[in-house]
């Protein structure tokens, strides 16, 4: 026995979520209360041709699980596999060593005992997830420098995620996103609505709803927090916001 790549299927909460977003597009995703990946599959051909199709696809991204390794099978639901592993040629980390060691036995027919599997695929699942912190930590490091002399700059974008504390903003045509704190949403106070994805004032009834259009300007960019702050447009108009009828 050697590592599995398991990645089960969507928990219920999320999968609600995605259905209740979706529906506000006027998409459906069948399958009911347990939709198989082909079901997930026919959502996205939907979507492919959208012009908010990025936007669209994180959402349902998001839905999913995240895949570990176990030495435990419990099938990979994105890929529709009962069981999968990966390695990769020549090695490039400890879960392709584990799994080449399995095939070397196999093929010489030997029993492969590994001890404390277990443990060692926690750890692989918990190293993996800190390389990618680190390289979304850089990642971020270098927008901020690329967005160094853009501070004033006015750009549209899209609202790519929605918090208690603002909104992200994924600028068009440079991909960068970057925060506009509740803050810099005017003189009104905002509820975070999770399940509508939105932030909407008490007393002007203004909603920012994920996918929403927005133009926004560069007020700060810190280089030691790898943030960009953003403040919205003075020239917003009205058409750009919608309201909650």
């Amino acid at each position: 026995m050697g590592l599995f790549r398991n990645h089960e299927s969507p928990k219920d909460e999320k999968l609600e979520n995605l259905r209740t977003f979706i529906s506000e597009f006027g998409l459906y995703m069948g399958g009911g209360d347990k939709p198989s990946p082909k079901d997930f599959t026919e959502l996205l051909k939907k979507i492919e041709t959208r012009p908010d199709s990025h936007l669209l696809q994180t959402i349902v991204l998001r839905s999913m699980q995240q895949a570990v390794y176990s030495n435990n099978n419990k099938g990979h639901f994105g890929l529709s596999y009962d069981a999968y592993t990966h390695f990769t040629s020549p090695i490039r980390r400890y879960p392709d060593l584990m799994v080449h060691r399995a095939i070397k036995h196999k093929i010489l027919k030997e029993k492969f005992e590994a001890k404390g599997l277990s443990t060692i695929a926690e750890h692989c699942s918990l190293t993996e997830r800190r390389a990618d912190e680190a390289s979304r930590d850089v990642q971020d490091w270098l927008k901020c420098y690329f967005m160094q002399d853009k501070i004033g700059q006015v750009f549209n974008g899209t609202i790519s995620s929605v918090t208690g504390f603002g909104l992200f903003v994924d600028l068009d045509d440079i991909y960068i996103e970057a925060l506009v704190h509740v803050t810099e949403l005017g003189n009104d106070y905002y509820t975070y609505d999770k399940n509508k994805h939105a932030m909407i004032g008490e007393r002007s009834k203004k909603i920012y709803r994920l996918g929403d259009r927005i133009k926004v300007k560069v007020m700060r960019v810190d280089m030691d927090s790898s943030r960009i702050d953003l403040s919205l447009d003075k020239n917003l108009t009205k058409k750009t916001l919608k309201k909650i009828p």
